[in-house]
């Protein structure tokens, strides 16, 4: 494909890298220096100049695109970019990042023939809330076509290793130290493992009761480091599911604007003179969960080793680089994915997905599910369909009328069928043409 970015940021750059793997990678700043850095690792045609300047685009014209995406850190600029890359390039589809939540509700997207449009600091936000209705997990995901869920927990409260009986659900990961593996059939859980659990939301959430003994079985006083857009996005989230929120934030004119826009709701402190004091004084400790939600990962840690220290038990850190992802496992604290790698994957994942077969990562990008539905007037309907051949660090799973089966043997497909397909992320190329090849 003929790719075309607009923004050179940490979203633009990760996009370049991914993208310029087997497509031809066009990259858009009026930062020399980032388009420099970039050029020097990757192969990809740099354009230097401002994306809402019609004449940085004289190099494109007459020219076609399959995908133009628009990554930059400003609303404004990524919609005036698509209106004036509309009139330079035939672009065939457009993706675009946006912070304001109101365009997700306006009819913009459609009448500027954006193909699709991601929030992330509502997906941020969202994943944050999603802890709420599962206090013992470390993460939750939803899928389209099934009510099935992947809920990942810490095996905290083991003692000892255990061996589980699968009853509507199935272990389809395991990240135990620093490695991460799908396991065999004979399924043992060592303790402080952390458990991928993939199937009843009802079966899994009585199993997290087991293996996560300290947590609070709810959740409802709530504390956030950082008073920035995505702080109060979270804080916002949190006081509309009914939760006592404190926001905390250094700096004194963030902390007054973010008293303004969350009208009174939420008790906003500053630290400018440091937490420790606040921790005593403000009542932090006795917080059922804490999220550190500010643009620096260093700092999300260490507020949430300090909350730790406190006695805080469910920590919860932002996080936008992918090296600290281990790091962060290691301490036990709760990775969410901040706005910046929420975009990233979220364009990714819409990419790689077609109407047919949807694609999502997990696990700090360590392994990859595939999900294929079977629609009415599907070919495959009525036909047997074998397993892939290859067996090792794959689980495989067919979801008919919502009871889950192994699919390691050849079986019939009926309409309505879900295949579903777990795999670590050096065998998804081959899943992945196993799927689109069905």
């Amino acid at each position: 494909m003929d790719i075309i970015i607009a923004g050179a940021g940490r979203v633009g750059f990760n996009l370049a890298r991914t993208l310029s793997i087997g497509h031809n990678v066009t990259i858009i700043d009026r930062n020399a220096d980032a388009l420099h850095r970039l050029q020097e690792t990757l192969d990809i045609l740099p354009i230097h100049g401002d994306i809402e300047d019609p004449r940085t685009y004289r190099k494109l014209i007459d020219k076609e695109a399959d995908l133009f995406i628009a990554v930059t850190d400003t609303d404004e600029a990524n919609l005036i970019s698509t209106l004036i890359v509309d009139d330079t390039i035939d672009v065939k589809r457009k993706v675009m990042r946006l912070r304001n939540a109101f365009f997700d509700k306006s009819s913009i997207r459609e009448k500027l023939g954006i193909s699709k449009t991601v929030f992330p600091l509502e997906l941020t936000s969202e994943t944050v809330a999603m802890l709420l209705k599962y206090p013992k997990a470390n993460n939750v995901k939803s899928f389209r076509h099934t009510v099935f869920k992947l809920i990942s927990v810490w095996a905290s409260g083991l003692e000892e290793p255990i061996r589980l009986e699968k009853e509507r659900f199935d272990v389809v990961g395991i990240e135990r130290g620093k490695q991460f593996f799908i396991p065999n059939e004979e399924i043992v859980i060592e303790p402080h493992d952390l458990v991928y659990l993939f199937g009843d939301e009802t079966k899994i959430r009585s199993l997290c009761q087991k293996f996560d003994t300290e947590t609070p079985r709810s959740i409802e006083r709530c504390v956030v480091f950082g008073a920035g857009d995505l702080g109060i996005a979270i804080a916002r989230k949190l006081i509309e599911h009914g939760k006592e929120v404190k926001l905390i934030e250094k700096d004194v004119t963030l902390c007054e604007l973010a008293d303004e826009k969350l009208e009174g709701e939420a008790m906003t402190l500053s630290c400018k003179y440091g937490t420790g004091d606040l921790f005593e004084e403000e009542g932090l400790e006795y917080a059922d969960m804490m999220i550190a939600a500010t643009d620096n990962d260093e700092y999300n840690i260490i507020k949430c080793l300090e909350a730790q220290e406190h006695g805080i038990h469910k920590v919860v850190a932002v996080n936008n680089e992918r090296e600290y992802y281990n790091l962060m496992h290691s301490l036990g604290i709760v990775v969410v994915r901040g706005p910046k790698m929420s975009a990233y994957n979220a364009i990714l994942e819409s990419l790689y997905s077609s109407s047919v077969v949807m694609e999502r990562r997990f696990c700090g990008g360590k392994a990859t599910i595939f999900l294929r539905k079977v629609f009415q007037n599907s070919h495959l309907i009525g036909r047997e369909i074998k397993p892939p051949k290859i067996k090792e660090h794959i689980k495989l799973f067919l979801i008919r009328k919502e009871m889950l089966m192994s699919f390691d043997a050849p079986v019939a497909i009926e309409e309505g069928d879900v295949i579903v397909g777990f795999t670590t992320d050096e065998n998804a190329p081959k899943l992945k043409v196993w799927f689109y090849g069905l």
